[in-house]
């Protein structure tokens, strides 16, 4: 019997030299080799070869407390063994970086994935608006080593050093190490709140030297509203989701 079509040739698997590596838009290749993987928890699709999945929930009770105190968080599990395994998370766009010697912040529901090598931990955002809003936070990634976040649809990085830029708080995926943030309140005037607001109250205004990275939807609030949900927090606490 024979199967006649493109699928196995148009959708075979992709051979790459890079430990990470995206085999699709929507999916990331990572090999695994002796150094284990941290991996978003639940995001694994398929692998092939002798891997082992530990559940490492918010990563030790340091982070674990963090997360209950500020609904920021990230369940992860570390992937160890040999062989090659394959990420998604709800078909969202898979975006590749390598670190040396440099750390990012990111919004905790877009990490996918990050080397052994990586440091994470959940971490306090300087801001000089964040007195209205309550204190602000998010997740660090820092050292050398390869890191995958994923974003809804096709992002733009913005160079900050330019000029002054803002974001929505839930389209912002992550920002590079020299990018300072603060918060502004544009409420429309007394007559838009009256009608309502414009549900662009609170923005992200972000200076200094480095990138801001900014998705074209923004994230959807954690089930049943709780950003503290397994799944992550947004950047700033979930405080802003409709």
């Amino acid at each position: 019997m024979t199967i006649y079509g493109a699928l196995f040739e148009q959708y075979k698997e992709q051979e790459a030299r890079e430990p990470f590596s995206r085999q699709n838009s929507k999916m990331l290749k990572v090999r695994v080799a002796g150094d284990s993987v941290w991996a978003k928890a639940g995001s694994m699709v398929a692998y092939q070869g002798e891997l082992r999945f530990e559940n490492k929930g918010s990563g030790g009770l340091g982070r674990l407390l963090k997360q209950a105190a500020t609904g920021e968080g990230l369940s992860v599990m570390r992937c160890s063994g040999r062989g090659e395994m394959f990420l998604g998370d709800g078909a969202a766009d898979v975006q590749v970086l390598y670190l040396e010697d440099d750390m990012i912040s990111v919004n905790g529901r877009n990490v996918l994935a990050f080397s052994d090598s990586i440091a994470w931990d959940i971490h306090r955002v300087q801001a000089r608006g964040a007195a209205m809003t309550g204190d602000l936070y998010n997740v660090s990634l820092r050292g050398t080593g390869f890191v995958a976040v994923t974003t809804r649809g096709e992002p733009v990085a913005l160079d900050v050093g330019s000029s002054t830029t803002f974001g929505d708080p839930n389209a912002v995926v992550m920002w590079t190490q020299g990018v300072t943030m603060d918060v502004r309140v544009d409420a429309g005037g007394l007559g838009s709140i009256l009608r309502g607001g414009t549900g662009e109250t609170f923005q992200m205004a972000f200076g200094g030297r480095g990138h801001v990275v900014i998705q074209p939807a923004e994230n959807r609030p954690a089930s049943g509203g709780n950003s503290s949900s397994s799944g992550g927090g947004g950047v700033l606490g979930g405080l802003f989701d409709n």
